[in-house]
């Protein structure tokens, strides 16, 4: 028994060592035909693509050549607008004409301030007063003087009177009759005199009312009933004139060159949405040697929304010109400069270079560069290249500037 069992397990042993290579040889052949299968079709496949792709290029091409397969953009003919140019710039408020109110006597002590800033005043009203008490009783006391001279200016002349009646009675020389008449004139003298000073007193008294020299608007008050004021205590108030206003809009050289006398403009204060219609009526003579900028004045009625000494921006319009007006997204720009593609008649993309103007609701003008009966690319002119070809579809101008970004 024991001699056998190692004969019997020796004979199973072989016989599984001599089973593993050809098990092994069958899973290689059968992972060779696997990929020959496999790359046998993908041979196929090829073979069948490259014979269906040739005529699709050949027919690409062909289309390319005839222009039915080129990118198709939107062309705008922009034509010629009337484009009126407005110039943008920013100053400050100030009373067009701004008339300071001082003492214009001698002063005293302010009993009455009749005004307050913000009220409109008639020429001539009364603005305050000053304590005239003892300059009223020195017209008084002037005003007796006036009738004392007037009394002894009488006197001399019934004197006179008498002395003349009695010289042709041989009772009076006519050497008395000339004093009596050197008399008489002096005490008329007096009179003339004692009647000046009386009214140097009362326009002196009548100058003690500080009064509006014009109508207009009450800007400022530097006065307090109680204050003693004199002709060197400056402005105690200060009118703008008819309440007329104006911005002193700073402008640039170039910019000023285009304004006139005359052009309207709107001024917008800061913080107020309120568009106020004036005109330049000043253009400076002078142009600041610092920032290089002047000033032009624009007269502007008064408004509860202007105040002098604030902040505005201004509108002005500079003229009108017949120029080209193309949506902002046609005209792109490099290193080289603004520039528009066009369409030719061979449907070739051109470059052209062009120099823009201001920017209105429309579009953007073209001040040079295009004469208006071009095709102007429209949009996505960033995807084309000079020289390729397109097909160009027309776009209604109403459309274009509807797309255009408003400002």
């Amino acid at each position: 028994m024991n001699l056998e069992s190692p004969i019997a397990g020796d004979t199973e042993w072989h016989d599984v060592t001599s089973e593993a290579p050809s098990r092994r040889r069958r899973n290689i052949i059968i992972a060779v035909v696997i990929a020959l299968i496999a790359i046998a079709g993908i041979a196929f496949a090829m073979t069948r693509g490259g014979d269906e792709s040739a005529p699709a290029a050949t027919a690409a091409a062909a289309d390319g050549a005839d222009g039915k397969g080129a990118a198709v953009v939107s062309i705008i003919v922009p034509g010629n607008q009337i484009v009126t140019r407005e110039i943008t710039a920013t100053g400050s408020l100030a009373a067009r004409r701004e008339m300071p109110v001082g003492i214009p006597g001698e002063g005293g002590q302010v009993s009455r301030v009749l005004v307050e800033p913000g009220q409109w005043v008639g020429a001539g009203q009364t603005l305050a007063t000053i304590d005239a008490s003892v300059q009223t009783q020195n017209a008084r006391a002037l005003a007796a003087q006036v009738r004392v001279a007037q009394a002894d200016a009488n006197l001399a002349q019934a004197e006179l009177d008498r002395a003349r009646k009695l010289v042709e009675r041989g009772f009076i020389s006519q050497a008395d009759i000339d004093r009596k008449t050197a008399t008489r004139d002096a005490a008329n003298a007096r009179v003339s005199v004692a009647q000046a000073q009386l009214g140097q007193a009362q326009a002196s008294n009548r100058r003690l009312a500080i009064r509006a020299p014009a109508a207009g608007l009450v800007l400022t008050r530097n006065v307090e009933p109680g204050q003693v004021v004199s002709a060197g205590s400056g402005a105690l108030f200060t009118i703008a004139k008819g309440g007329e206003m104006e911005l002193l809009a700073q402008l640039s050289e170039d910019d000023l060159a285009q304004v006139s006398v005359g052009v309207p403009a709107t001024v917008v204060p800061v913080g107020s949405n309120r568009e106020i219609t004036g005109n330049v009526w000043q253009i400076s003579p002078v142009i600041d040697a610092q920032n290089r900028q002047g000033t032009a004045r624009i007269s502007v009625p008064y408004d509860r929304g202007i105040r002098p000494g604030g902040f505005a921006s201004a509108t002005i319009k500079a003229g009108a010109t017949s120029s080209p007006v193309l949506p902002e997204s046609a005209v792109m720009n490099d290193t080289k400069g603004n520039y528009v593609y066009i369409v030719d008649k061979d449907n070739k993309v051109v470059r052209r270079a062009v120099t823009t103007g201001t920017v209105t609701p429309a579009g953007l003008t073209i001040a040079s560069g295009l004469n208006g009966d071009e095709r102007v690319v429209a949009f996505a002119g960033g995807f084309l290249n000079p020289g390729e070809i397109v097909k160009p579809k027309p776009m209604a101008q109403s459309a274009a500037t509807s797309a255009t970004p408003a400002r």
